[in-house]
This record gives C-alpha cells, structure tokens and sequence, in this order.
C-alpha cells in the first residue's frame, strides 16, 4: 500500500470509522482517538495487508480497539469503585470483615469467570448504570438480547455465590 493509496483509505473512511466508535461508546474523543489508533495499526501492518477488503478490516479493527479500551476502563472504574465502597465501619467484628472479604472474593472469581458477553452486560448495567436500551446501542444488539445476558449473568452470578 503506498502513502496515496493509504491517504485516499483514510479520506474515504476516517469519519464512518469515527461515527462508528461513537456510536458504540458515545464519547466523540475516544471515537476520534479510536479511529486515528485504527488508521496508525493499519499503516504499521500496511505490508501484511490484502486490499480485498480494507473497509472490513478497519471496522474489525476500531472494534477490537474500542473493546479493549471499554475493558481497560472498566477495570480502573471497578479499582475506584472498590477504594470508595469498602467497609469503613469499625464497629464491625474481625469475623464480619473477614465475612465480607470473603463474599467479596467470591463476588470477583465469579466475575472473572462469567462469560465475557454476559459480564460486559452486567457491568455496564450495574456499574455504568446503563439502561437496557442504552447497553444493547451501545453494544450493537437488541434490548431483548440484552435482557437474556443479564438473565444469565444474575444465574451465574447467584450459583457461584451459593457455592
């Protein structure tokens, strides 16, 4: 791919890109700084790329860079939500902390081990505060897909706490 061919990609699919980004995370600065990330990853690979389907790719792209961003996001917000919610009551025995550290360790393998799709429903729900309908925009689904991840995510959740 030469650096006219790569510029003329770039006109033609920059804001579809963006808008795209957008869409998902409805924040337009990471939407921008997303489709630059997509643009800058396809330059650096442009030896190792087909131009079959360039378009696709883009899109493939700018997806998994907004995934990864929304994860790494979410794991700051999930550490600063921990600091802000962590029993500070010290009228609270030594045996009802150590109950607590432990449902709460329960509570973060049962995290780490749901399903992917079905925790990234929960905790945009449950952390983000999202409404249904603002998850499945976001996501790309319809609220009824939504409402069965969410289903399955609170079964899950509530077999690993009885365990």
């Amino acid at each position: 791919m030469t650096q006219e061919e790569f510029k003329e990609l770039f006109d033609a699919h920059f804001d579809a890109i963006r808008n795209y980004v957008y869409y998902r995370s409805g924040d337009p600065e990471l939407a921008t700084d997303i489709a630059q990330d997509t643009f800058m990853r396809l330059w650096e690979k442009k030896s190792l790329v087909k131009s079959d389907n360039l378009k696709g790719l883009l899109y493939k792209m700018a997806s998994d860079l907004f995934v990864s961003s929304y994860r790494r996001q979410k794991l700051a917000m999930d550490f600063s939500v921990k600091q802000n919610q962590h029993p500070h009551n010290h009228e609270d025995s030594p045996e009802d902390h150590l109950q607590y550290k432990e449902l709460e360790k329960r509570y973060e393998t049962a995290l780490r081990q749901m399903p992917e799709k079905q925790r990234t429903v929960f905790l945009m729900s449950r952390m983000d505060e999202f409404k249904y309908h603002e998850i499945a925009a976001n996501l790309g689904l319809s609220v009824k897909a939504v409402e069965k991840r969410m289903k399955n995510a609170l079964a899950f959740l509530k077999k690993a706490m009885e365990n």
